[in-house]
């Protein structure tokens, strides 16, 4: 069985990640939607939340499954047998960050390989920054998330504005 795992902070997912979820997911087997735990960001969202709207947004593909973690990937797939890294390519410059991580991966683990899917073109502008910079100010993100994850975002910055009152 071929295992695969997109990893990342999903804060929140954008049409971009679920484009590269679908697409990811016919080419494996498994497909692990990975969300870090990562100690040094603030997200906006909790852990919990993040895999929520995950699962929301993907329960129509049986063969992907929401999990969250922390400390290294490669650690990650060698203990769960999963051969491949999934990441995503919005640029040129997206690759080279990119690049230097799969090489050092590699480097830990030969085994485990790094894919990188391009993001496709409509949502190649997209990133999960420029989702929350948006809203933050009220603006419409209807283009660049799923409605349910649009009326997460929504509440949740609704809920910020009550707490500075």
């Amino acid at each position: 069985m071929k295992r695969a795992i997109y990893p990342g902070s999903f804060d929140p997912v954008t049409n971009g990640h679920l484009n590269v979820i679908q697409r990811a997911s016919k080419l494996f087997d498994e497909l692990y939607i990975g969300v870090l735990i990562n100690s040094a960001k603030n997200p906006l969202f909790s852990i919990d939340e993040r895999v929520s709207m995950l699962k929301e947004e993907t329960k129509d593909l049986p063969n992907v499954k929401i999990i969250s973690f922390k400390g290294l990937l490669v650690d990650y797939c060698k203990e769960n047998d999963i051969c491949t890294i999934v990441r995503g390519l919005r640029a040129v410059t997206d690759f080279e960050y990119e690049l230097q991580i799969a090489q050092t991966n590699h480097v830990m683990a030969p085994e485990v390989e790094t894919i990188f899917l391009t993001t496709s073109l409509e949502y190649a502008y997209l990133s999960s920054s420029i989702v929350k910079e948006i809203a933050s100010y009220q603006g419409d993100i209807s283009k660049t998330v799923p409605p349910y994850v649009a009326k997460c975002i929504t509440e949740k910055y609704a809920s910020k504005q009550r707490d500075y009152k």
